[in-house]
């Protein structure tokens, strides 16, 4: 736990602004970001102080995994259905503006404006998938 991550103050449900979104893991929580750039965006983030992409490993692969699991879920409880359509991923460093691991999970990607086209670039230098 970090004191100064405002993720790790979320995930504690110490930031009394920044509603929870329903989780199905306990390690894990979910919620809005606070400068959506699409009609649904929403961040999946470990409870646990992990840093950011760069710092993963073979044996995070499940975290991952359900880090994904949970942003489909939370798309479908918002009758978000087509998964076709959706873009998730993490911002390289130093392109993270928080060194706490963070998956962003947008829909429709279809809808993303050219600015956020960008900055969620699939597999892009800043963005990876």
């Amino acid at each position: 736990y970090d004191g100064k991550c405002v993720f790790c103050r979320i995930a504690r449900r110490e930031e009394p602004g920044t509603a929870l979104l329903s989780c199905e893991y306990e390690d894990l929580v979910c919620f809005r970001d606070i400068k959506p750039d699409a009609p649904h965006h929403y961040l999946v983030v470990p409870v646990e102080h992990m840093g950011n992409c760069k710092t993963l490993k073979t044996e995070h692969i499940p975290v991952v995994k359900r880090m994904m699991e949970v942003g489909k879920a939370v798309l479908q409880r918002n009758n978000f259905s087509d998964l076709n359509d959706i873009r998730m991923g993490f911002h390289w460093p130093p392109f993270c503006s928080i060194s706490h691991l963070h998956l962003h999970v947008l829909a429709p990607a279809s809808q993303l404006g050219f600015l956020s086209r960008l900055i969620y670039r699939i597999n892009s230098y800043w963005f990876i998938t």
